[in-house]
């Protein structure tokens, strides 16, 4: 295991994923919302985006944070990844996550994979967009695993206790 995605809806554990699998492994992790956001949650430039996450997937090891997938085309971290895990939750599971670490767990402290200038929130526009995501990004997800190389390891976690299951077989490799 030396590149890693991981994908999934806000709200079902990317980012916890990925320092848990970075602890484990020592991959660096490069959390995407950095890249393509700026101050405000403004959008960045598409292209100076692409430009940076093209850096990041030129090296040799790391663990990529996010989804922002490439619409048509290829997106070459599919391409370069060894392991691709998607953590296919239901929305109500994601929407009560995002709302347990606004209101418990972070309590307005700032998380060091958010965009600089971006504070954690909930707002309409990220409620939809977990609520609709079975419909609307997760085919996509599931045509993008489905041609991966069959030597990528392709993970497809759909709860809490897989994630467990799976992060206990990398201490067992460890």
């Amino acid at each position: 295991m030396e590149r890693v995605v991981v994908l999934g809806p806000a709200g079902a554990g990317k980012t916890e994923l990925a320092n848990a699998i970075a602890d484990r492994t020592g991959l660096p992790v490069e959390h995407l919302d950095p890249l393509f956001w700026r101050p405000g949650w403004k959008p960045a430039p598409e292209s100076e985006a692409r430009r940076a996450l093209a850096a990041v997937i030129e090296g040799e090891r790391w663990i990529l944070d996010g989804n922002f997938l490439a619409v048509g085309g290829d997106d070459a971290r599919f391409d370069r990844a060894d392991t691709v895990i998607f953590l296919d939750f239901p929305p109500v599971a994601c929407i009560r996550r995002v709302l347990w670490r606004l209101v418990v767990r972070d309590r307005r402290r700032r998380r060091p994979d958010l965009p600089a200038g971006c504070s954690e929130g909930v707002d309409l526009p990220l409620l939809r967009w977990i609520w609709r995501y079975p419909r609307k990004d997760r085919p996509r997800v599931l045509e993008i695993l489905a041609g991966l190389d069959p030597r990528v390891d392709v993970r497809r976690l759909r709860s809490r206790s897989d994630v467990r299951r799976y992060l206990e077989t990398l201490d067992a490799s460890t």
